[in-house]
């Protein structure tokens, strides 16, 4: 069995050359400029070395159709959408599957998620009616509907609707006292959900839900209300107890 190895002359050509599989990798990350810069390099150097200079051009052909392409083809996958701007100004939303764009003049400048996505709302100290404070945490779901509002209707879109659930609770929790507001959980979800879902029209999101995660009074609060607590047991154990005793001493005049 004869074994065939690479002749010096084409050891020393692959050694010249780089691995295009690597080149291939890092030219996704660059821009068209970037790509184009890449297609010189390689040009100059299959020019520079005597056993390629016969095909630098086709070097060149060959990296600016790659680049073209690279640059030109765009697969969005399922549940999300990118929004294109044409020297920039706003263009197209691309749409799942395979979309072309046009190098140079179009680039993808936002890319957006159109699953439901969960977002934490920070803990926030708010006082209640009676003057009672309360820290409390959430956490809201939110879809975006229209990418291109998402884009452009708000700087930063989860820090807005994180800011006005923070407010809008602490608005909803001022009209109601300690213990309204702990029976009240599904009123307070209610209210926030509305305000933020009116906001998010102009963002280009819907709010989904909202859920309090905890409400947390003050420690000395706490210790009233477990004082309350206990207080109350003893009160019915102690009622239970003398009615036990009513009816011991009803049952026993009756024997008599």
């Amino acid at each position: 069995m004869a074994i065939h190895s690479k002749s010096p002359h084409a050891a020393r050509i692959e050694a010249a050359l780089p691995d295009w599989a690597a080149v291939v990798q890092q030219g996704k990350g660059l821009s068209m400029l970037g790509k184009l810069i890449v297609a010189i390099v390689l040009t100059v150097i299959a020019g520079a070395i005597p056993e390629t200079r016969g095909y630098a051009v086709w070097v060149f052909f060959i990296a600016v159709v790659a680049a073209f392409v690279v640059e030109g083809v765009r697969i969005v996958s399922q549940q999300f959408a990118f929004v294109v701007e044409r020297l920039g100004r706003f263009h197209a939303v691309l749409e799942p599957g395979l979309n072309l764009i046009i190098p140079f003049l179009d680039r993808v400048a936002y890319q957006h998620s159109l699953k439901e996505v969960p977002l934490e709302v920070p803990e926030q100290v708010c006082i209640t009616k009676d003057n009672t404070q309360l820290a409390v945490d959430g956490i809201l779901y939110y879809q975006v509907t229209d990418p291109r509002l998402a884009s452009y209707g708000s700087a930063n879109y989860l820090a807005a609707i994180s800011q006005l659930a923070q407010t809008t609770l602490r608005s909803v929790i001022g009209k109601m006292e300690l213990d309204k507001s702990f029976e009240s959980r599904e009123d307070i979800n209610r209210h926030i959900v509305a305000a933020l879902d009116e906001a998010g029209r102009n963002w280009g999101i819907k709010v989904l839900r909202y859920e309090i995660k905890s409400i947390t009074p003050p420690e000395s609060i706490l210790r009233a209300m477990q004082a309350q607590i206990t207080a109350e047991r003893e009160k019915r154990a102690l009622i239970a107890k003398s009615e036990g005793q009513r009816q011991q001493e009803i049952n026993l005049a009756d024997g008599e």
